[in-house]
């Protein structure tokens, strides 16, 4: 009887071999071991791997996402981001290190646009001279709200202003940002909240080189602490932008890593602008 190659006969992977490539990238990095690690996969023309061999691979690396790209015959890409626990609609780190290993690998010149088909809709990226690429991803403006049951006791906090963003994501504004900084948030209390998928607390900087700082928690998508999050500064960038009265806002991600980018908003776009280091390449055998 044929056994497939993970020596199970009802895993979902596939019969046979097949090597495919992957990276590790440190996406909205400003230094040695910063910013959030991402796997990306690029994929070749016609590979199209199931969705639960995309899942468990992402799993097995256990990073906030990693990221699967298919190239098209009109020179877009496929792009579709997993945590180890589920299929997200947007990611910006993971799409951040996948422009970044498209340009780094040759797939495109540095003057092209890499242009992504997702579940979160058409988004690009353009690599810029210093070697950053640029984000162009929609905006997503926070509304008021009341704050849910149990999420400042889940957090440590006494109290915050709270807006609600798409997705049962939750947006906290604090008064200083060290509280921020000193968060050690109640990850399982925080994952039973049954209407909170996930959670940005946010205060503006006082250390003179970043307008804001912030941190987000996820236990319930399976990312207790996300060290870098793009997809985050679409909501924070809106309400930043029109509080501080800034075009453009330099964004601290004060995870243990820790992350920065600059931050954009073009009418109802957002732009995200960071620097990406690749840290580990090998091959996928399963």
């Amino acid at each position: 009887m044929a056994h497939n190659s993970c020596g199970s006969e009802t895993h979902p992977c596939q019969t046979r071999l097949v090597p495919r490539e992957i990276l590790v990238v440190d996406a909205f990095a400003y230094g040695r071991f910063r910013g959030n690690p991402a796997g990306v996969v690029p994929l070749e023309p016609g590979d199209q791997p199931d969705a639960a061999w995309m899942q468990d691979i992402a799993a097995e690396m256990r990073h906030s996402e990693t990221a699967y790209l298919e190239p098209r015959a009109d020179g877009s890409f496929g792009l579709r981001w997993f945590t180890p626990a589920v299929e997200v609609d947007l990611c910006g780190h993971a799409t951040l290190a996948s422009a970044h290993v498209l340009y780094e690998t040759g797939r495109l010149a540095p003057d092209a646009e890499a242009v992504f088909h997702t579940r979160g809709g058409v988004l690009s990226a353009r690599r810029e001279a210093d070697g950053a690429v640029r984000l162009d991803f929609p905006a997503a403006p926070p509304e008021p709200c009341d704050v849910p049951a149990g999420l400042l006791d889940a957090l440590g906090i006494a109290k915050s202003e709270s807006l609600r963003t798409d997705g049962q994501f939750f947006m906290l504004v604090v008064p200083d940002a060290a509280i921020v900084r000193n968060l050690d948030p109640d990850f399982r209390e925080l994952g039973a909240l049954t209407n909170v998928r996930g959670v940005y607390v946010t205060a503006a900087s006082n250390d003179g080189e970043f307008d804001i700082v912030s941190r987000c928690f996820a236990p319930k998508v399976g990312i207790d602490e996300d060290p870098v999050t793009g997809s985050m500064h679409c909501v924070l960038g809106p309400y930043w932008c029109e509080r501080l009265g800034k075009d453009e806002l330099r964004a601290l991600q004060a995870s243990a890593r820790g992350g920065a980018m600059r931050v954009r908003i073009a009418g109802d776009r957002a732009w995200l602008t960071g620097h990406s280091v690749t840290s580990l390449r090998g091959e996928l055998l399963i």
